[in-house]
């Protein structure tokens, strides 16, 4: 049982080691943060990667509580903080990165600016799924290529975490949208009003020819890395196409780009937590985005299994396994 100034959290203590349920301080908000009683905490491929000690850029050392995605209550607010009070239902990416307490927890005191009102249309479950790859597909498509209505858009790995949010904000923009997948996720795709590619059966060259008239797309937006990257600079348009990644890391020839006059840049989304500059952005971002949640153009997928505190190992042996059909929470 915990008293009023502790709280239930999981912990992991080395690379790989179980997850351990303790108890520790309830922490205090310091001025310009809020204390969130935390819902429900979101699952990604990265909390994995911490969690196996192979996401240096994380700067998440272990031991550590993990989880970078939160819903929530505000609990109570920190000096200056004035868009937000006690009793709102929050959402955010906010937590589980560059030494913060992670939101596998009870609690969590986190900065104002990363966090924004909840959709008032979707659980806590719901929205604890979205933060991370919400931000991320925002980047890429607004802040970075700048979509217009009426400009043809390839989001490859249309089924993913971060490729499903982005094929329904490029729709929600009035581009004319299409996305790579498995001939399994084919369905998903077509569902989020996107037209399916299957990558397995089609060239680069074919799929290019046959939908843009072998002129490349306007934005292509690279959720996959590796040699879909080097794929998506052969599929932008000559003359003006433009190419963002938010997984560029490896190396590549900029030669496709450079012969079709196009453009590329990346997103590194964790940077306003790790750096502390630019994180009103990431409320903006979420606050723009419930607007469109709530007007029923975006909608996380959710994977059926339910998990808690006391079960959120399976819920990363899910993840891990491949097997999991959409997002994965822990309700706290």
């Amino acid at each position: 049982m915990t008293d009023s100034n502790s709280m239930q959290a999981l912990i992991v203590d080395t690379a790989n080691a179980p997850f351990r349920l303790i108890e520790m301080p309830k922490p205090a908000p310091s001025a310009g943060q809020v204390l969130v009683r935390i819902k429900a905490s979101g699952v990604n491929p990265l909390d994995g990667k911490i969690r196996a000690g192979a996401a240096g850029h994380a700067r998440q050392s272990l031991p550590a509580v993990l989880g970078m995605d939160l819903a929530g209550v505000v609990e109570r607010v920190g000096e200056g903080v004035t868009h937000l009070k006690v009793g709102d239902e929050v959402y955010g990416l906010a937590t589980g990165i560059g030494g913060a307490q992670g939101s596998l927890a009870q609690f969590a005191a986190v900065d104002a600016d990363l966090i924004a009102l909840k959709p008032r249309n979707l659980s806590m479950r719901e929205a604890a799924g979205l933060p991370l790859v919400l931000i991320t597909a925002w980047e890429g498509l607004v802040d970075r290529a700048d979509v217009k209505a009426g400009q043809t858009v390839l989001v490859q790995g249309g089924a993913g975490g971060v490729g499903h949010v982005a094929v329904q904000i490029a729709k929600a923009l009035g581009a004319k949208v299409f996305a790579t997948g498995s001939a399994a996720s084919l369905a998903l795709i077509e569902s989020l009003g996107a037209t399916a590619i299957d990558y397995r059966a089609t060239s680069v060259e074919g799929y290019v020819a046959e939908h843009t008239g072998g002129e490349g797309f306007d934005v292509v937006y690279d959720t996959v890395g590796g040699a879909t990257l080097d794929a998506s600079f052969t599929a932008a348009r000559f003359n003006g196409g433009h190419v963002v990644s938010c997984l560029g890391w490896g190396t590549h020839s900029l030669a496709p780009l450079s012969f079709r006059a196009a453009t590329y840049s990346g997103v590194f989304t964790l940077l306003p937590l790790l750096s502390g500059k630019g994180r009103a952005r990431h409320g903006e971002i979420l606050r723009a985005a419930a607007q469109l949640i709530e007007a029923g153009a975006v909608k996380p997928v959710m994977d059926k299994h339910h998990f808690t505190l006391e079960t959120a190992q399976a819920a990363h042996d899910l993840l891990a396994s491949g097997a999991a059909q959409g997002r994965l929470v822990v309700e706290i």
